[in-house]
């Protein structure tokens, strides 16, 4: 069976050392937490689900969480208010999702004491990745690194794509897909693999829209590195990423 490694390596080192990590979802919108309690449980994270401030603040306070993912516009207490109630008496890391990207509101939820700030729509993997961060540097667990490829580096933690010394920008769908692929090279990958694995939104999903990002991908890769080709069409099949590199 084909071993695929979603980037980094933090659930290795989770279950060497027996840790699962718990997750509360707080989101009254039903098909926004199934996603996110789908993706996390497929991850190797327990979750657990509240839909309002009142019956999250009550499972924070009888059980222990390892991090919350928190809405900010719910009715009744919002999750500002959840926030500050829950830093009263805990210091875990909290991260908020909002339909709203303003500086202010984003200011508005820090200042609360919350750890980080999703604007949605957001990616899956950049959820997790987010989580995985602010859990691992609670817990001293190592992050994701840097994985080289010659004259390539993809800096996990940062989200950097760099090529002697020169950065180039990726967003964060198509940082997403070359971390998976350069996770996992030499393995080939289809779109519905590739869809489960990295997408961020069954909107989204289209063979065009794949064709599209990885377009994109490789037209930043062949700027930063022109001598280079990492990303392989294998006919009728899909992707691979080519750690050696060859045209």
């Amino acid at each position: 069976m084909m071993k695929i490694r979603g980037y980094p390596h933090f659930y290795q080192k989770a279950r060497e050392a027996n840790a699962i990590y718990r997750i509360l979802l707080v989101d009254d919108d039903p098909h926004i937490q199934a996603a996110n309690e789908t993706y996390l449980k497929k991850q190797g994270y327990e979750v657990t689900r509240a839909e309002n401030g009142a019956d999250a603040l009550a499972l924070a306070s009888t059980a222990s969480f390892d991090a919350i993912v928190l809405d900010v516009d719910m009715p009744g207490m919002d999750g500002v208010t959840v926030c500050r109630r829950l830093r009263e008496k805990s210091g875990v890391p909290i991260l908020f999702l909002s339909a709203y990207a303003r500086t202010d509101d984003r200011i508005r939820g820090l200042m609360a004491g919350g750890d980080d700030y999703l604007a949605k729509p957001y990616s899956l993997v950049e959820l997790e990745l987010r989580l995985r961060l602010r859990i691992g540097r609670r817990h001293g667990v190592e992050t994701g690194g840097v994985l080289r490829f010659g004259a390539l580096e993809i800096d996990l933690d940062l989200r950097e794509v760099r090529c002697n010394g020169t950065t180039a920008p990726f967003t964060a769908l198509e940082f997403d897909l070359l971390a998976f692929l350069a996770q996992n090279p030499g393995q080939v990958f289809s779109y519905e693999q590739l869809y489960d694995h990295v997408w961020n939104s069954p909107m989204n999903r289209g063979l065009h829209n794949i064709q599209v990002c990885i377009a994109r991908v490789r037209q930043k890769l062949d700027q930063l590195c022109p001598e280079e080709r990492y990303i392989e069409t294998v006919r009728r099949k899909g992707y691979l990423f080519r750690a050696d590199r060859r045209g």
